[in-house]
Parts: C-alpha cells; sequence; structure tokens
C-alpha cells in the first residue's frame, strides 16, 4: 500500500476524476482533489463515506492563471503524483460561431494545464514527483471536421504532455497521456454517441490509477484500433469521416 504518497487530481469534479479518487484511495494514497465546485467535491466524499483524513479538498481554477503559483505554494504537501483532468467541451458548430465557448477550451484543456503543470514541473525542490498524467482525447489525433476546435486544444495539450516527459526524463518523472474515446460522462451527456463505443468513468480510471511506462495510454482495444486508423490513415481518408 502507498500511505505515505500523495496524488494532486486538477479537475477532480469530473466523473473519471471521481472514480481515480476511489481507486487511488483502495491503494492507500492520500488525494489533493481540487476544482471549482467544492460543494460537489463534499457531496461525493460524504455520499461515498470516504475516509476524510486521507482527502484534501481544494479550491482550483484552470482558467484563472494568475492563481495557480498562489495555488500550488499552499499546498499542505507537495505530490507525488498529479492528474490533469480539467475539461471543458462545446460542440463544433458552436465553437465555430461563438469563440467564447472556443475561448474557454483553449483555456481550460490547454493553457490551465500549460500554467499549472509547468509550475509543478519546475520545482525542482519537490523530491516526491514520480509522475504526471494529463487527459487527452482521440479528437486531437487528427483534425476532423465533427470535432476539431475541441480537438485541437486536446492535440495541443498532447503535444505539450511529450515535450514534458523528454524535458523530465533525467529526474526520472513519468508523464502518461490519457487519449481516450467516448466516456459515459456529464461533458458528453445528449451526445449522439456509438453507445457500443461508450466507455464507464471507473473503467477508465483503471488506465490512469495504473499507468505504466509508456507514454501514450489508450483504454479498450477499439479504441486502439480507432486512434491507429486515424494516425496512420492518409489525409483524403480522413476527410470523408465525419
Amino acid at each position: 500500500m502507498n500511505s505515505n504518497k500523495t496524488v494532486l487530481i486538477l479537475g477532480a469534479n469530473s466523473d473519471v476524476a471521481k472514480q481515480c479518487i476511489l481507486q487511488y484511495l483502495a491503494k492507500g494514497f492520500s488525494i489533493i482533489a481540487s476544482s471549482r465546485n467544492l460543494t460537489s467535491l463534499e457531496n461525493f466524499i460524504n455520499e461515498n463515506q470516504l475516509n476524510q483524513s486521507k482527502i484534501e479538498i481544494k479550491y482550483f481554477d484552470a482558467t484563472d492563471f494568475n492563481s495557480h503559483q498562489k495555488f500550488y505554494d499552499e499546498l499542505s504537501i507537495k505530490p507525488n503524483i498529479v492528474v490533469y483532468s480539467a475539461g471543458f467541451l462545446v460542440e463544433n458548430q458552436e465553437a465555430l460561431k461563438n469563440f467564447e465557448g472556443t475561448f474557454e477550451m483553449i483555456k481550460t484543456n490547454y493553457v490551465g494545464a500549460v500554467s499549472i503543470l509547468n509550475i509543478i514541473a519546475t520545482d525542482i525542490s519537490n523530491k516526491n514527483l514520480e509522475r504526471i498524467i494529463g487527459l487527452s482525447s482521440l479528437s486531437g489525433v487528427r483534425g476532423r471536421k465533427s470535432n476539431f476546435v475541441y480537438g485541437s486544444t486536446k492535440s495541443a495539450f498532447t503535444q505539450y504532455l511529450a515535450g514534458l516527459r523528454q524535458e523530465l526524463n533525467s529526474r526520472k518523472i513519468t508523464v502518461n497521456v490519457l487519449v481516450s474515446g467516448y466516456i459515459n460522462t456529464k461533458i458528453n451527456a445528449g451526445l449522439d454517441l456509438n453507445k457500443s463505443l461508450l466507455m464507464e468513468p471507473d473503467y477508465v480510471a483503471k488506465y490512469i490509477v495504473n499507468a505504466g511506462n509508456s507514454f501514450t495510454i489508450v483504454p479498450n482495444w477499439k479504441w486502439k484500433i480507432i486512434y491507429w486508423i486515424l494516425k496512420l490513415s492518409p489525409e483524403f481518408l480522413v476527410a470523408k469521416l465525419p
């Protein structure tokens, strides 16, 4: 059991992040769960009768970049593992017409991640840090007309994590990116998704909590096939996809 290790979850109110909390606790980790919605986290902890001595909740706004250094400096303990799971999504047609929605995705999915993770990664005084995991998306593998605005923010995040992995390699810190397909979560509620490809949050969380040394983690064999088809297909074929 890892009773002396701490996981910082940034954007802990997502459905996948909440499952990560349960699974990390089961492995003996302590949790710093950070989010804008502290009431939802408190309700989640109470409903699941979780050990409150192992969980600290802390306010974190991914889009309030000026607050990130203070947030990190005030952590009660510097983390061994960091999971960035904050995310925001608006549908592509709305994003094309409404820059406000586009900008919110850029700030939450990319800029906010880079802001806080740069602070965490460059703190060489934190000898505890051993892993950073970012939640990306298959939408970021190739630009497709149905979701390229959202996909572009996830693609940028994936590329950032790839470089961060190289940057931190000499300090023996592992960086992973979770590249997931459709997950049955509130962010996807109401979208017309293929039910046979829908993954449950607890299933995806297992891949995060049990992350190994490989950079790219793609949960589910069906999505692994789709990932490689997207990655390797010539542009004229990708153009025919929705």
